[in-house]
């Protein structure tokens, strides 16, 4: 094509035009090469698209076959500065701390943003391999995302401190709304839904995420809650950092007595059973509004358990139910359906104890549960005297006699 402000023919006037254009043999031999280079272009696209396409399918093979190299090099934790974590939380200071607990004590911070944070100074800085897995277990933990489940933010290390950065809860822990300082706050539905929320958080922890992350020491202190009242597990994956010849039975037993299953707790045998066995006392905690380690149960000095489990066999656990609740918010066979699934989670025979994704169902499902009937617990009492049927998967006799001496337990 042409462009020109003067007219190109004269007016008026037919000009034969063919002086004027290409011949055809210019236009065939064109039409071939850019037929040849439009091919070429053609192809090096689809070789991209292809090895594009190659590349990325071995990335989700690499995820579905549990790589955790794979699954956390896309996205790790953020570094913070130490020094702005110091100044975020005014030094440590007292005023700032919000709890102590048994992996270490946490502060409230405020972020340069003004984002408020909850920041862990962590108690096992001093294990040598606890500071070399520092890294790789807060990788892996950062990686955990569910509705239930505290997030992880990032994490700072210097010296023999080891810092982890959490999303900060406003509400705080249950076990304040339990039996706390806001004891009866909670009504029967929020109670529920918080039952709820814990079991689909630990059934992501155990079945759901590419490997299997046992907490250790559920407990109504390590369930937070934000402003809506949804349940969020804190310090999952903790305990990983841990000693293995340490996880029980000693200063670093990664539980606390009236919480902790029998069998991890006198033999140290670990499985997500026992975090099943923590949900359930929990459970009945929330239920009855009574701290589990507490024996004060008139008229007989007995632990939460072992009187949930008497009312049971005697077909009167409603009166287990907390006297703060409304009794027109909830009906009798609702309660003693939740009772029961509690139960059904502190057997003491481990693969009678049914998997968190099980007991998701057992909850919302409204239906007659009358062919699941649970078996006695195993009870340790103040003296840490092992007493039940003795039915457990260790093979522990059935005598008081077995016993251990309550200073090798740490209740954190």
């Amino acid at each position: 094509m042409r462009y020109s402000s003067k007219s190109f023919f004269p007016a008026n006037q037919t000009v034969e035009l063919s002086q004027f254009l290409s011949s055809g043999k210019s236009n065939k031999k064109g039409a071939i090469i850019g037929g040849v280079v439009g091919g070429i272009c053609g192809l090096l696209l689809l070789a991209i698209v292809a090895l594009l396409w190659i590349k990325r399918s071995r990335r989700r093979q690499g995820f579905r076959t549990g790589d955790l190299l794979g699954a956390t090099e896309l996205q790790g934790p953020l570094n913070f500065h130490y020094k702005d974590l110091k100044a975020a939380t005014n030094n440590f200071s007292e005023e700032n701390k919000l709890g102590e607990g048994g992996f270490g004590d946490v502060y409230k911070g405020t972020l340069k943003n003004g984002k408020t944070v909850a920041v862990k100074r962590l108690a096992i800085a001093q294990i040598s391999r606890a500071k070399a897995d520092f890294q790789s277990e807060v990788k892996l933990i950062s990686n955990v995302h569910h509705r239930n489940l505290v997030r992880l933010l990032g994490c700072s290390s210097k010296g023999q401190d080891l810092l982890l950065v959490y999303e900060y809860m406003a509400n705080s822990s249950l076990n304040k709304f339990i039996f706390g300082d806001r004891q009866g706050f909670l009504n029967w539905k929020q109670r529920f839904n918080i039952i709820v929320g814990m079991a689909r958080g630990l059934a992501y922890l155990h079945q759901e995420f590419h490997v299997c992350i046992i907490h250790r020491d559920i407990k109504s202190s390590n369930i937070l809650l934000d402003d809506d009242f949804q349940p969020r597990i804190a310090d999952f994956g903790l305990a990983r950092l841990l000693p293995e010849d340490q996880s029980h039975l000693s200063t670093k037993f990664a539980g606390t007595l009236g919480y902790t299953a029998p069998e991890y707790a006198i033999h140290g045998q670990l499985s997500e059973k026992v975090d099943t066995y923590s949900f359930g006392v929990v459970v009945l905690e929330i239920i009855s509004g009574r701290k589990s380690n507490d024996a004060q149960l008139e008229p007989v000095i007995q632990y939460l358990l072992e009187w949930a489990w008497k009312l049971y066999e005697s077909g009167d656990s409603i009166d287990l139910v907390d006297r703060s609740l409304d009794p027109t918010e909830y009906s009798p066979e609702e309660m003693k359906r939740i009772v029961k699934i509690a139960l059904l989670c502190t057997q003491s025979t481990v693969s009678a104890r049914p998997t968190m994704s099980e007991v998701v169902v057992l909850l919302l499902s409204e239906g007659d549960h009358d062919r699941l009937q649970p078996t006695r617990p195993t009870f340790i009492d103040a003296t840490s005297r092992v007493r039940g049927d003795g039915s457990t998967s260790t093979g522990s006799s059935s005598t008081s006699n077995a016993t251990v001496s309550a200073s090798q337990f740490s209740a954190r």
